[in-house]
């Protein structure tokens, strides 16, 4: 495809907004209701790693207290799950409001086609100011990729300055670990200049806290004191792991800190809705690039002042893809044609709202090898209230935690204790089972650490059944390129077999 045929693809996209907005004129009345959108992503940050969700780690040490602020100024969803473990699927489904598989971005950085809308061309038909800037927001590929790889995502108009001028502010990536902490202010203070009067705002601002790699540096932080997951093997070097994860996560809520006060100081708190949410799992065990609990659940909290009950909790059914038809409802704009996201604004309004049944994920290709479920793995996932269900399509792929394979203490330490005999049966099947399961089923009200397979036991025969034929449809809406799980299913092998 040329250039010039992606620029005709970019013109469709915006095309189809300017006929949504004919549907549903703008006016000045519009313009002046609508309020300013902020939307600030964590990186690689799981529930339950804030003060706000109970964890006794932060409450007892106050490693987030600027967050646990904005809780109580807001609505904290308990149930808010990201549609992948990885940060650019996860990010790109966030933005087009649709999950990785249908738009064909489940391998790792791969953008969306340049005609697929993303909430924040409509948001900029709408009136809007619109603006990317901190850690990057993988929209368009990789940091740094082959050149030939980047010179196609150019031609195609995914990458450069075709894929820019969507966007009024574009800063592909601003470090704010380290040192670099101190200097979120100026950057945030710097995007927002750029903003003209009287025109409302959209700014999305990325952190790289907690993504790794962390600092040694966990001062105030005793790992011998702290609170493990029941998942997790009880080993020196996996608390200090943990301890330096936690710093991460202190010095994020810190930069947080900064930016709502910058808003307070430019008077724009009372007309801005602020959402913060992690954008996928944390780099721990079973954590990122898994399909596990904590792979994907992740800290959402809303603050929209005069709009949203303060100190309010939500239990409902949140996916990642039902960001954009939200923030599109609070500007006054329909979503775009194929966003499969549903709006929760009635949620946040305190309105009835009848939610979600199920969520789900799905896991590619991540930066790796082919060989290791860190590299390579294809998995999908439906979760409900209570259960979490996952088909691993490929289950010959031995479990590398994402982040955690090359000279990590933690990882390190739990295969010499398998190798000496000292891991226990659990942490030896959890981790180092091979084959996986092609199937697993968790109950989450009673196994919240997901430790117990019920998979193919007669007791949850039927709750297996119904939510593999809603992984099936689910997957035939998206047009996923898998085989459906009844299919497998009807066919496993008998080493797969569960005996009864």
């Amino acid at each position: 495809m040329s250039f010039i045929t992606g620029n005709r693809l970019l013109r469709v996209a915006r095309c189809t907004s300017v006929i949504f907005l004919g549907l549903f004129p703008f006016s000045r009345e519009v313009f002046a209701s609508q309020p300013n959108i902020l939307l600030v992503l964590s990186d690689d940050h799981s529930v339950p790693h804030l003060g706000a969700y109970g964890d006794p780690n932060y409450q007892n040490l106050g490693l987030t207290p600027n967050l646990d602020a904005f809780a109580r100024e807001g609505m904290r969803f308990q149930r808010a799950y990201t549609a992948a473990p990885q940060c650019a699927p996860s990010r790109i489904s966030i933005f087009a409001g649709r999950s990785p598989v249908g738009l064909s971005a489940t391998r790792f950085a791969q953008p969306a086609r340049a005609d697929t809308p993303l909430f924040t061309d409509l948001l900029r038909d709408h009136g809007y100011w619109v603006g990317l800037d901190g850690r990057h927001q993988h929209l368009d590929g990789r940091n740094k990729d082959s050149p030939h790889v980047t010179e196609t995502l150019i031609e195609q108009g995914m990458q450069g300055e075709l894929f820019e001028s969507r966007f009024d502010h574009f800063v592909r990536g601003a470090k704010t670990k380290g040192e670099e902490l101190a200097k979120v202010p100026e950057i945030f203070n710097a995007a927002l200049d750029g903003v003209p009067d009287g025109k409302p705002f959209f700014l999305y601002f990325g952190f790289n806290q907690p993504h790794r790699k962390w600092a040694e540096d966990h001062a105030g932080i005793d790992p011998a004191a702290l609170k493990l997951p029941d998942d997790w093997p009880d080993l020196p070097e996996v608390r200090l792991d943990y301890a330096r994860y936690l710093a991460e996560v202190r010095d994020l809520d810190t930069g947080f800190g900064m930016i709502m006060q910058t808003l307070a100081e430019r008077g724009l708190a009372e007309n801005t809705l602020v959402l913060f949410m992690g954008d996928n799992g944390e780099a721990l065990l079973r954590g990122k690039g898994t399909l596990y609990n904590r792979g994907l659940h992740v800290p959402l909290v809303v603050r929209w002042p005069g709009k949203v009950e303060p100190g309010t909790v939500s239990h409902a059914l949140v996916s990642g893809v039902d960001l954009a038809p939200t923030f599109l409802s609070a500007a006054g704009s329909p979503s775009a044609k194929g966003m499969t996201g549903l709006d929760f604004m009635p949620e946040l309004l305190g309105q009835p709202f009848a939610g979600r049944d199920q969520v789900f994920g799905e896991r590619g290709w991540h930066f790796g090898p082919i060989t290791r479920s860190d590299g390579f793995d294809l998995s999908r996932s439906v979760t409900t209230r209570r259960y979490n269900y996952i088909y691993n399509a490929i289950p010959e792929r031995s479990y590398t935690p994402v982040d955690m394979a090359k000279k990590n203490i933690a990882w390190d330490a739990i295969k010499v204790a398998r190798q000496d005999g000292s891991l226990s049966a659990i942490h030896e099947q959890i981790y180092f089972q091979n084959p996986r399961p092609i199937f697993e089923l968790y109950d989450l009200e009673v196994d919240p650490f997901e430790l117990n397979n019920l998979a193919g036991q007669e007791s949850v025969h039927q709750i297996e059944t119904e939510l593999r034929a809603k992984l099936d449809r689910w997957m035939v809406r998206e047009g996923d390129f898998l085989p459906l799980p009844t299919h497998a299913h009807q066919n496993l092998e008998p080493q797969f077999v569960r005996k009864k």
